[in-house]
């Protein structure tokens, strides 16, 4: 079985075949038989898992399993620990009640690789970051989520899916997970 952890950049669709003006995963010389394991949108960036495991697939796709993933958001304005307490319970987005998840207000990434093109800059408007955790994952969910309290995301990057982190990868990169166990990680 192979699995691999991408660092999918901003721009990129999760699948092999471009669209439109979107660059896709076909550029990305990856091994032949393997397929996105979940999506991100273009406009987010960071952890996706391929394979060629179809059973971690629709393990990864299946909203009975409710495994975690976890995202940074760069939000518009200063959020605050009330934003935070509502994304943590729960809020509304397009007639859906979100599940319970972990948020928290953290401080901008040292170690964040810059976005091209960058997020837009507005000299009277601050920026700030929250870290959320959720076990489950409609269309643009967080972005979603962020916007219902007040503040919209203006970048997102998933930094960990279940025990696999991004860690070091950077934009474009990727590595193959030796010793991946269904049992252990995603099951």
């Amino acid at each position: 079985m192979k699995v691999i952890l991408f660092n999918k950049p901003y721009g990129v669709l999760s699948q092999f075949s471009p669209e439109g003006n979107h660059r896709a995963l076909n550029e990305f010389h990856f091994p032949k038989g393997v397929y996105a394991a979940g999506r991100l949108d273009h406009d987010s960036e960071g952890a996706l898992l391929l394979t060629d495991n179809g059973k971690l697939i629709k393990n990864l796709l299946d909203p009975l399993k409710a495994h975690p993933r976890t995202y940074l958001a760069q939000v518009e304005g200063q959020i605050t620990q009330n934003a935070v307490q509502k994304l943590m319970d729960g809020v509304v987005i397009q007639g859906y009640r979100t599940k319970k998840c972990q948020a928290e207000i953290v401080p901008e990434p040292q170690n964040l690789w810059p976005r091209n093109p960058p997020i837009r800059y507005r000299a009277n408007i601050p920026t700030s970051w929250v870290k959320l955790t959720l076990i489950e994952g409609k269309n643009r969910q967080v972005r979603h989520m962020t916007a219902t309290v007040g503040f919209p995301t203006l970048r997102l990057i998933r930094i960990q899916i279940d025990r696999l982190k991004l860690e070091n990868l950077k934009p474009g990169e990727w590595k193959f997970v030796p010793n991946f166990s269904l049992d252990e990680t995603l099951l």
